[in-house]
């Protein structure tokens, strides 16, 4: 093979590697402070003990709400309202809900969605989803959310750590590809939430998408309440596997099923 060709790939492949090194240095603490990203959360202790290919993405965004405007946007976000974030690739499409839809119950230990199961909850402050055991291209992960929002003078300070961790012979390649996948749509999310938040406050309708009787108007992906009513598209992602997983780790103990 020509040395030059040799030469030619080798230059492309490094500025392949050091420019998504850059792009995930950039994007998995977008927002947050050194202090943000160095301090432990709820969820930090789940993922105790794993294997040693792992990833700790800690985000921030400042909000011009208090609290008690925001967490209603973050009780509802992936249980049934969407996901904020690029509509066409983790919504099939759908609008992701522009005020607080009615429908949708309080969060529950044990709602179970396409990003895991309900672990931690706080109310009006803090919400942790716990994902265990998905096989994903040859190896074993384990993900958490955890999803924090404080006051920040008049307005609001909120804090997402999505944290996980992989084992088997592809974990530190599923590792970077989540990091890179993961950067590009939680910083939408953020974005998209923030638009809510501050444009909308704590509206109950939305003239422009009103609600119907359709439980997966604004979610593709299903979700399964803690009382075991669901809303999105049944079957669609792994929420039932979550609630499976739930109900093994006894945080789901009673069931109206």
């Amino acid at each position: 093979m020509n040395p030059y060709i040799i030469i030619i790939v080798a230059v492309l492949m490094l500025g392949i590697i050091i420019f998504f090194k850059l792009f995930t240095a950039w994007g998995t603490r977008w927002g947050a402070t050194p202090e943000e990203c160095a301090g432990q959360m709820t969820g930090d202790a789940y993922r105790a003990g794993g294997p040693a290919a792992r990833t700790a993405m800690t985000r921030a965004i400042s909000l011009h709400q208090p609290p008690e405007v925001v967490w209603p946007w973050l009780a509802q976000l992936g249980r049934g309202a969407g996901w904020y974030s690029y509509e066409r690739l983790d919504n099939g499409g759908k609008t992701s809900a522009r005020h607080l839809v009615s429908w949708i119950p309080a969060p529950q230990l044990g709602d179970a969605s396409a990003i895991g199961y309900l672990r931690h909850l706080e109310p009006g402050r803090e919400l942790v989803w716990w994902t265990g055991g998905l096989q994903y291209f040859g190896a074993n992960v384990r993900m958490v959310i955890d999803i924090l929002v404080r006051a920040e003078g008049a307005g609001s300070r909120l804090v997402i750590r999505i944290s996980g961790d992989a084992a088997g012979p592809t974990a530190r390649l599923v590792i970077g590809v989540f990091q890179v996948i993961d950067t590009i749509m939680a910083r939408r999310q953020l974005l998209g939430l923030k638009e809510r938040v501050e444009a909308y406050g704590v509206r109950s309708a939305d003239p422009e998408l009103p609600e119907n009787d359709r439980r997966d108007q604004y979610q593709l992906f299903e979700v399964i309440y803690a009382s075991g009513q669901t809303a999105g598209v049944p079957g669609k992602e792994d929420a039932a596997l979550w609630r499976r997983l739930a109900r093994d780790d006894k945080v789901i103990v009673t069931s109206r099923e």
